[in-house]
């Protein structure tokens, strides 16, 4: 099977961002190519190196909080 990688990176993208701490860093434990992808798109400080962290960049952390919304969160139910 194909997956569409714009939406793996996504995907990766709110994860990373909905499970962020101190103001935008996010441990780094799975890859794929997703975190290098990311850091091309300006997303993500580099994320080669040993730290088991990553910074996601201001537009990153953004972006991938209003993915993590739209992809993740939860609507309440309407109440009569």
């Amino acid at each position: 099977m194909d997956y569409d990688e714009e939406r793996i990176d996504e995907v990766a993208l709110a994860l990373l961002a909905a499970f962020s701490f101190d103001g935008g860093r996010s441990w780094k434990g799975f890859d794929f190519g997703v975190l290098d992808r990311l850091h091309a798109k300006g997303m993500l400080g580099d994320p080669v190196g040993r730290a088991k962290s990553v910074w996601l960049t201001e537009q990153g952390l953004a972006q991938g909080l209003r993915a993590a919304e739209r992809l993740f969160g939860v609507v309440p139910p309407e109440s009569d």
